[in-house]
């Protein structure tokens, strides 16, 4: 009994620790994408990555890097106004609303957006693996 209840405290003490990652994670991507810094952003972003934006388009990685990379996809300001973390093992759910100032294809756009972003954790590490915007009335 005494053995499961330590476990019990033992977990719940670091969930705390695995939300903070998260939310340095999110902020530390807020910085990536302004900053266009794109080492980060390709070891940030999983493999895998399904990178949905506002506008119904979904990329892959490469197709999202080659985008930012080209100045086709740019991000000026990107600010969390609240961030709501629900932590799943080895993955962990951001559900965030936040202001985005940028251009796209040549289009500049300021929204406010609600954003769901799916982190995973692989060999220690925090990978984004999905994310997805939808736009809100402002």
């Amino acid at each position: 009994m005494w053995k499961a209840t330590l476990s019990l405290l033992l977990l719940s003490a670091a969930l705390p620790a695995q939300e903070a990652e998260i939310r340095k994670a999110e902020s530390a991507w807020a910085a990536a994408v302004q900053g266009r810094d794109f080492a980060a952003l390709e070891a940030m972003y999983a493999d895998e990555l399904i990178y949905a934006h506002s506008s119904g388009v979904v990329e892959s990685k490469r197709q999202y890097m080659d985008r930012i990379r080209q100045g086709l996809q740019r991000y000026d300001d990107v600010k969390h106004e609240s961030v709501r973390v629900v932590l799943h093992g080895d993955t962990a759910i951001a559900h965030c609303f936040l202001r985005m100032r940028g251009k796209s294809n040549e289009r500049s756009f300021d929204d406010h957006l609600m954003m769901m972003h799916v982190w995973v954790k692989r060999a220690g590490a925090w990978k984004l693996a999905a994310h997805q915007t939808t736009k809100l009335a402002d």
